[in-house]
């Protein structure tokens, strides 16, 4: 990565103004519950309180203080959106790079598995996945001499459930690129010389790919976390008493009545999560935009 890339980069104020929101989040995250001088899980004798110098995003039901909670949620939501990004990374260039390598019958057939995986609604194979596996995987985790793990296991499965179906896409961006380069003559000159294929898909295809699979992988993370938030909002991903932005919304939406409202429980996740989604789509058009020659003209 030349220093003019790094300069266009932090050039572009898009780029530059969602690096910084990103560290400020995950900074946050990392070291605020360290910091805070109250547990995610710690009750309270002040319920529904307001926001306050006390308790600076107010207290739910139990007494627990909101902020903390909030960012506790950030590391879960954060840690959910990098693991789904990195399976896509992984899975999707790796499986997309091979079937528009080698083509003809194979790079058919390795698409018509993507067609079918894409047919299946992904959130409806995670709640399955969930749904069914629950059970064995506490059993499994119990055998394994981990039972304090055993009431995690539907955040276990909502991790592989997201990360299974997110490279999908990937796979498809990344085997129409190595369609056209693979017939480039840098390509046709390596075998030429003798270069095996696994060498010239390593040093010679995907240093080219790195710029749209950043792009993408920047657009996955807010998917991810979107999805994960879903779920846990429908009560299958993170369990009591850890939390993530989704459970902590879907506490605030249960608090919401014509009588009284607490909106300080809705609001401070709701709005962590929105400006950290925001950065990173932000952030992925500022990369677009640095690494398409057109719009650089």
């Amino acid at each position: 990565m030349d220093r003019a890339f790094l300069r266009r980069c932090f050039a572009n104020r898009r780029i530059s103004v969602s690096v910084a929101i990103l560290a400020a989040v995950a900074l946050a995250a990392v070291i605020g519950p360290w910091l805070s001088p109250y547990s995610h899980d710690q009750l309270g004798p002040l319920r529904f309180a307001g926001p306050g110098a006390v308790h600076w995003g107010g207290t739910d039901l139990l007494g627990r203080d909101v902020m903390t909670r909030a960012l506790m949620g950030a590391r879960i939501s954060l840690l959910v959106g990098l693991f789904g990004a990195v399976v896509s990374l992984i899975i999707g260039v790796s499986y997309g790079a091979i079937s528009g390598y080698v083509g003809g019958k194979t790079d058919a057939m390795m698409m018509r598995l993507v067609d079918i995986l894409y047919s299946i609604p992904r959130l409806v194979f995670v709640i399955v996945l969930i749904s069914v596996l629950d059970l064995q995987v506490r059993a499994a985790l119990v055998r394994l001499g981990h039972p304090e793990w055993a009431p995690q296991a539907k955040f276990i499965l909502l991790f592989a459930g997201l990360g299974a179906v997110q490279w999908l896409a990937m796979a498809r961006i990344v085997r129409g690129q190595v369609l056209s380069l693979k017939e480039r003559q840098f390509v046709l000159a390596a075998r030429a010389l003798g270069q095996g294929h696994a060498a010239i898909i390593v040093r010679h295809i995907l240093p080219n790919l790195v710029g749209i699979v950043i792009v993408y992988l920047t657009l996955t993370i807010p998917v991810v976390i979107l999805e994960e938030s879903l779920l846990s909002f429908l009560g299958l991903g993170v369990q009591p008493p850890m939390a993530s932005w989704g459970t902590l919304i879907a506490q605030g939406a249960q608090t919401i009545n014509p009588v009284k409202s607490y909106w300080w429980l809705l609001v401070v996740p709701a709005a962590a999560m929105a400006l950290t989604l925001m950065a990173l789509n932000f952030l992925g058009d500022g990369l677009r935009d640095v690494l398409d020659p057109r719009a650089r003209r």
